[in-house]
């Protein structure tokens, strides 16, 4: 087997060499290796279960002896990114015995495996247009698309102060994905995804704690446990919109284009992770399964009445809807003016959480997070899950009060007072600074 073909499938390779003062034989080298670092770096850098997962390649020595000692050299492949790679490298310099003799190890270099395989293939691929510059043939649109894909990476602008790893669009975009490294954001550009930043590592910039108080922002994390911090920490210094993580067990920087449409077409509001996952305990991919059964049946629910009533009765029907509708809105319209006037003068009622006792009682009972939408009579105009309810109270003008069990974060908050609502009832309150004088937060399981 070639060196090429070893090591086709790697990202990094490590080049180290070392001296013994004595004779060691090469399975004398690898026991060191895998022994002293055993349990070193804990479970998940654990170079056996490294090696079992196709993480880590097979380790070559090459050893020969001299006057009483062994000198040789030490290859590792690695298909982890360029962290923990070097952190594995600096691993195999802590080995001071291999066999029976002394031994020193020193780390000569890490090479990046893929810069080789990008800049021959940009350069093969131009010799090879050129070629076919006189030739109408029906593969050149195909050709070209491949090597613009291999050229992205030249895109990866440097932002802020910290000068983090982003696409050419992060600066002027509406929307940001915020990933974890550089890998991460190369891999969203080659799919032709410019909107990506990396926080490169796990304390967060404060250009991205800026960044997610002016831009709608979505994490896009690893589907591992580094991951999962990286979003705890995102979600209580940053404010975040919307969730995605890459599939269980997966990074980011591996993941197919097909893969990655999926995760970010299935993120989640920030609210409903905070609630659902890191309050109930429950799996966040339960969450998004979850998600797509949910929208599947609505689907198809949506698709059944379409073929039954005729066009000429929705006409009629949606007239005479909104005939009846309209007298009341305008009895609701009116007593809402004189509520905004007189509420926000008195003082909170003592008594304010057993006004929503019922409706407080419903809601924890639910098999699911629902929020119950009341007007000002204290009668129910909707139960809708949680997911939905910034979108609902963008678009609804007569809710009075909001009830769910869930938590109050100051996203929802800020969202809330644009819209009339007076009363917002919840489990508990998350990071809220600032509150509207004419809102009125109630908390139940505080």
């Amino acid at each position: 087997m070639s060196a090429k073909d070893e090591f086709g499938t790697t990202k990094y390779v490590v080049y180290a060499e070392f001296e013994a003062n004595g004779i060691v034989e090469r399975p004398d080298v690898v026991g060191a290796i895998f022994g002293q670092t055993e349990g070193l770096l804990g479970d998940d850098l654990d170079l056996r279960e490294l090696q079992k997962t196709g993480r880590i390649g097979r380790i070559r020595v090459e050893v020969h002896t001299k006057a009483g000692k062994t000198f040789g050299t030490i290859t590792v492949p690695s298909s982890l990114d360029r962290v923990e790679t070097a952190i594995l490298a600096a691993a195999l310099e802590t080995i001071d015995r291999v066999g029976p003799a002394e031994a020193q190890i020193k780390v000569l270099r890490i090479e990046d495996v893929r810069a080789t395989k990008r800049k021959y293939i940009i350069e093969r691929a131009k010799e090879i247009l050129e070629g076919l510059m006189d030739q109408e043939i029906p593969e050149t649109q195909e050709l070209t698309e491949e090597v613009k894909k291999a050229v992205r990476a030249k895109e990866l602008i440097e932002y802020g102060p910290e000068k983090l790893p982003a696409g050419p669009h992060v600066p002027f975009s509406d929307s940001i994905i915020v990933v974890e490294g550089r890998a991460d954001v190369l891999n969203l550009l080659k799919h032709g995804i410019k909107n990506a930043i990396a926080v490169e590592g796990t304390s967060i910039p404060e250009t991205i704690i800026k960044l997610s108080k002016e831009r709608i922002v979505t994490t896009f994390t690893d589907g591992d446990r580094g991951g999962e911090l990286i979003l705890k920490e995102l979600l209580q210094v940053a404010d975040v919109d919307y969730v995605a993580r890459a599939p269980e067990g997966k990074e980011v920087e591996e993941l197919t284009k097909k893969e990655i449409v999926k995760a970010l077409r299935s993120k989640v509001p920030a609210e409903q992770v905070i609630t659902e996952i890191f309050y109930k305990g429950r799996n966040f991919y339960d969450v998004i399964r979850e998600k797509e059964r949910e929208r599947e049946k609505a689907e198809k629910e949506k698709k059944a009445p379409l073929a039954v009533a005729a066009p000429a009765q929705h006409a009629a029907q949606a007239q005479k809807t909104s005939e009846e509708r309209r007298p009341e809105r305008a009895e609701r319209v009116e007593p809402k003016k004189e509520e905004r006037i007189i509420r926000p003068i008195q003082k909170p009622k003592p008594s304010e959480i057993d006004e929503f006792r019922e409706f407080i009682e419903k809601v924890k009972s639910a098999k699911e997070s629902i929020a119950i939408l009341l007007d000002e009579n204290k009668n129910i105009i909707a139960e809708i899950p949680v997911r939905e309810l910034t979108n609902q109270l963008k678009e609804r003008k007569d809710v009075y009060a909001v009830v769910f069990n869930g938590v109050i974060t100051q996203r929802l908050i800020d969202t809330v007072s644009e819209t009339g609502v007076r009363y917002l009832v919840g489990a508990r309150k998350y990071n809220v600074v600032r509150r509207p004088v004419n809102l009125k937060i109630v908390t139940f399981a505080e």
